[in-house]
């Protein structure tokens, strides 16, 4: 098990800007970017839309603080790759309908912390947004990208949502995590989950899941979180799901090996044997 607290500087887009596609490209030459002889990933570069407000946090001149909206995101040749991320992104920040593109769902932040700083003139608080979109598994039939959603408007601390976004590229489908593990083997996966939560968290097997966790009744459950890796099947728990918001993260593996007999005939497996 991993714990991680993560401090965010996050998101916001240019309020004052035109579009900064090509100034704002960040390209990572060591592990973003897939060669068209690469036949094992698909090429990709990551791009981003920065917003940010016209409007100071404090009337003090030294002051330069505002609020920003940040989103970076890989691009791919297939745009319909791109389309399912964008509509899923804006889909997690409630969205959808609304928004066509990440520019605007950045201004839309930034907008937002003007009215509200319009109406509250006497407040100093500086609002972010930051999304960062992060290539984890990259084949041709499948892409997993872990999503990093944080944002502040005031309070004790950000809000932060951690995801993975499971793609098949090919099919153009979402993965689900039924449409590998089979209807009967739920049960032993969760079981299987279970033990390795309670080694992780040095928990006895007949240790109580109700002092110190959030788990309903007491009853372990898996997250809907999860990706492929080469060492099996990996679930998030986000902040506030299942501990304090203090404790950040908390993930766990469930070994192909263990799980051989419970799984579906699956294209995206052949990644990882």
């Amino acid at each position: 098990m991993k714990k991680i607290l993560i401090a965010f500087a996050v998101i916001t887009s240019v309020y004052a800007c035109t579009n900064q596609k090509k100034t704002d490209k960040v390209i990572d030459s060591a592990a973003a970017v897939a060669t068209q002889a690469d036949t094992d990933s698909l090429t990709y570069s990551y791009d981003s839309v920065k917003v940010y407000s016209k409007t100071p946090v404090s009337k003090n001149t030294l002051v330069t603080d505002t609020a920003e909206a940040v989103i970076i995101y890989p691009v791919f040749r297939d745009q319909t790759i791109n389309k399912f991320l964008e509509e899923r992104i804006i889909g997690l920040a409630g969205k959808q309908g609304i928004h066509k593109n990440y520019k605007e769902l950045a201004t839309t932040f930034i907008k937002e912390f003007d009215t509200y700083r319009a109406g509250n003139p006497g407040t100093q608080e500086s609002w972010f947004a930051h999304i960062d979109l992060k290539m984890k598994a990259n084949y041709p039939n499948y892409i997993s990208v872990l999503v990093i959603y944080s944002d502040y408007k005031g309070g004790a601390h950000p809000n932060t949502l951690f995801t993975y976004l499971n793609y098949n590229p090919k099919t153009y489908q979402t993965i689900t995590l039924d449409s590998l593990i089979r209807a009967e083997g739920m049960p032993k996966l969760r079981a299987l989950g279970e033990r390795i939560f309670r080694k992780d968290e040095n928990l006895a097997p007949n240790a109580s899941l109700s002092d110190g966790y959030f788990f309903a009744e007491g009853v372990f459950s898996l997250p809907e979180t999860f990706t492929v890796t080469k060492e099996g099947i990996k679930f998030l728990y986000n902040p506030y799901e299942i501990k304090a918001y203090a404790a950040g993260i908390t993930e766990l593996t469930i070994p192909f090996s263990k799980i051989k007999d419970i799984m579906k005939e699956s294209s995206i497996l052949v990644n990882f044997k």
